[in-house]
């Protein structure tokens, strides 16, 4: 499929997480067969992009195109500029965010509180795609199936994205109302994919190979886009892949192809945010990793207690040695960490 003048490898797409999808975590799900990633979204406060958490956020470096930021706000005309200071920097896609659903960015009335004001969200869409026009940089919009199950206006906004120039839009299946519970639903998006004639993408619960094979036949969607089901299981997008082309489920990856995989994503991790902040920060992501092995609440636990990264890119490396010596490829059906639900995205 297409985004503009982007040709996509694939429709297996890496969600915007915050907090999660920066720059190593997108590498390393490209490298294990997504075909497109966002960034983490960036805020479209000026006064905000100049500090090291947005510098961060906004890091490409390396990264194979197209580069796609996700920008947030309440302003037509900051977001606007927003999407014009990214395109500077290099951004060859704008997606909009009207789906996170975090109180402190809908309280702001950013993210999904957007879809409550028909009128402003069309406002900022207007403006980022006439901002990004004259660069010839496609506008993407995120968003959710409405604010609460009594107004799900995924539909209306949808086309009205269309009319206004969004080249394709994506479709979390809750509302804003749901957080990320109960189960998510694409009837909404199979809906929106009958009225548009641009690319509609599926987001939500879609965790397996045969989920991701179910939500694109039942809502004819051209692609699908998958969030938490990654953390900690890159090879996701590779098994949906085999999956899609020969009906079989592909085996458990080696226990040394996740080892190799981890300990270079840990060394990426480092290499953006700085020892201490990324031993911090890199503790969720091997917590994901680990949180249905044998041994892996152990280790959890001894990880949070290391503050040096050498340490703790070491007791990894242990780790997954030791379990190699056991398992060729990683063993599945083991009981899940009783903390893994601390270790959900937001």
């Amino acid at each position: 499929m297409h985004i503009g003048p982007y040709r996509l490898p694939n429709a297996l797409f890496v969600a915007p997480m915050a907090g999660v999808t920066d720059r190593p975590f997108r590498q390393l799900c490209r490298r294990f067969g997504a075909g497109y990633a966002v960034s983490e979204m960036v805020t479209s406060r000026k006064d905000l992009w100049h500090t090291l958490k947005t510098s961060r956020r906004a890091d490409h470096a390396g990264e194979p195109g197209p580069i796609a930021v996700q920008i947030a706000g309440t302003d037509a005309a900051m977001m606007a500029e927003a999407a014009a200071y990214n395109v500077d920097r290099g951004a060859q896609i704008i997606d909009i965010n009207m789906g996170c659903p975090a109180k402190k960015v809908c309280n702001q009335w950013a993210g999904s509180a957007l879809m409550q004001d028909e009128r402003l969200a069309l406002q900022i869409i207007e403006a980022v795609v006439a901002a990004c026009a004259p660069h010839g940089v496609p506008v993407t919009l995120k968003m959710r199936t409405g604010w609460c199950a009594q107004v799900k206006n995924a539909p209306t906004l949808a086309r009205a994205a269309e009319s206004a120039g969004v080249q394709m839009v994506t479709v979390h299946g809750r509302t804003r109302e749901q957080g990320y519970k109960g189960q998510a639903e694409h009837e909404t998006v199979a809906a929106i994919k009958a009225a548009l004639r641009v690319p509609v993408v599926a987001n939500g619960d879609i965790d397996s190979p045969e989920a991701a094979q179910a939500v694109l036949r039942a809502t004819g969607a051209d692609a699908v886009m998958i969030g938490r089901a990654a953390q900690g299981r890159p090879w996701l997008f590779r098994e949906i892949a085999h999956f899609m082309a020969t009906g079989e489920r592909l085996a458990p990856p080696l226990v040394l192809e996740v080892r190799r995989a981890l300990l270079e994503h840990l060394h990426d991790h480092y290499s953006l945010y700085g020892d201490y902040t990324g031993v911090r920060s890199a503790r969720k992501h091997i917590g994901w990793y680990v949180r249905s092995l044998p041994g892996g609440e152990a280790l959890r636990e001894r990880i949070n207690a290391l503050e040096a990264a050498e340490l703790q890119w070491q007791a990894v490396a242990d780790y997954f040695e030791e379990m190699a010596a056991r398992h060729e490829r990683l063993p599945l059906g083991e009981p899940a960490s009783q903390s893994a639900g601390e270790l959900e995205a937001r």
